[in-house]
């Protein structure tokens, strides 16, 4: 019963870790990624669909993604949702093919995406927290009615604080890394 418990919420905390990742994935770093533009929606035919569906993304260099649209009736929706979005990036567009030129960040746009990745990784904790209190909660619950005893409650209390402790390392970990590649010039 206690290891169900435990593993339930081993599993919500790595759900949280896995979520910050992909917000990071997010974050654009100067470099041309695909995962930059994941999150972009077009609009075809009336229905908001995302641009993976609609389109061939690629990295043409280290600063430059183009995008191939399967029909070319749609480059005017795709420019449309790109300026929509919250990238910041101009497309360039020839022919078929739009190319998005990555601009190189500035030392000030860098500490800006720093806050925001601190914040990410600072809701993460909290997730993580959340977990650990009603992992805790459901002990207490469990006690209350004679379901474990108190030295199993303890020894499950201390093992959760371990399994927070551990998943709070990864989020403080997987910051530094976005941090030092954020700040890769």
């Amino acid at each position: 019963m206690i290891d169900e418990l435990k593993k339930d919420g081993a599993e919500r905390m790595a759900k949280a870790i896995a979520s910050l990742k992909h917000e990071f994935k997010r974050m654009r770093t100067g470099r041309a990624s695909t995962s930059l533009l994941e999150h972009i929606k077009v609009d075809y035919y009336g229905t908001p669909t995302p641009l993976s569906q609609v389109a061939n993304v690629v990295v043409e260099d280290s600063r430059t993604l183009a995008v191939t649209p399967w029909e070319k009736t749609l480059v005017p929706a795709i420019e449309k949702a790109i300026h929509k979005s919250d990238l910041g990036l101009s497309p360039n567009t020839a022919g078929a093919v739009i190319r998005l030129p990555m601009p190189p960040l500035t030392e000030e746009r860098r500490r800006d995406f720093i806050k925001v990745a601190k914040a990410e990784s600072e809701n993460a904790r909290v997730a993580v927290r959340n977990v650990r209190r009603d992992l805790m909660n459901d002990l207490k619950e469990m006690l209350k009615e004679k379901l474990i005893s108190q030295d199993d409650e303890k020894r499950a209390h201390d093992e959760v604080q371990k399994l927070t402790d551990k998943f709070v390392a990864e989020v403080d970990q997987v910051f530094a890394e976005k941090e030092k590649e954020l700040l890769q010039v």
